[in-house]
């Protein structure tokens, strides 16, 4: 059976290839707000926590994005929050801008669907992202992922915070 989220309870199937925890993170191609290429390995060095979303155009989206940016503000330099969706990047950019958003990397998958698909998080009827987070620790190990079932709803940012302290630790979970 293929792997599916909701979205406003209709079942969407999600295409690509899965990730799973404890295993290296597949690179990806994105596209910055100034049009510039961006690859997972230009964040080498760092604890990643990727935020990613459908459109910036939804309430939900608007506040997970408020929140990361937030949270990251009083994060370890060592963390960085990466927030992915296919907006086009002057979307991005404007949202960026209008909400102070200056804590959080804001990508766009709209070119290649390469994050999407890399990764399993593609939306095949909406070709969106689905809604989720994932953390990834300095060495590109997949330390944490969290999918949301249904779209509309929000991720759960204590269970997020929870895993980044203990990445930081440096403990082994699943």
């Amino acid at each position: 059976m293929a792997r599916a989220v909701t979205f406003k309870g209709t079942r969407m199937t999600l295409i690509g290839k899965p990730v799973k925890e404890c295993r290296r993170a597949p690179d990806f191609k994105l596209t910055s707000q100034d049009l510039k290429e961006v690859r997972l390995s230009d964040f080498d060095g760092k604890i990643k926590i990727i935020n990613f979303f459908p459109s910036l155009d939804t309430p939900v989206c608007d506040l997970q994005v408020k929140e990361f940016n937030k949270k990251a503000a009083g994060l370890s330099p060592d963390v960085v929050v990466i927030g992915i969706s296919k907006d086009l990047p002057f979307a991005q950019a404007r949202f960026c801008s209008i909400n102070e958003i200056k804590n959080e990397i804001v990508l766009s998958d709209y070119k290649f669907s390469s994050f999407g698909l890399n990764y399993g998080f593609l939306v095949k009827e909406l070709n969106l992202l689905a809604r989720g987070t994932l953390i990834i620790d300095k060495s590109q190990c997949i330390r944490y992922i969290q999918l949301v079932d249904e779209i509309t709803h929000s991720v759960d940012f204590g269970k997020v915070f929870d895993k980044l302290q203990d990445v930081l630790k440096g403990c082994s979970f699943k």
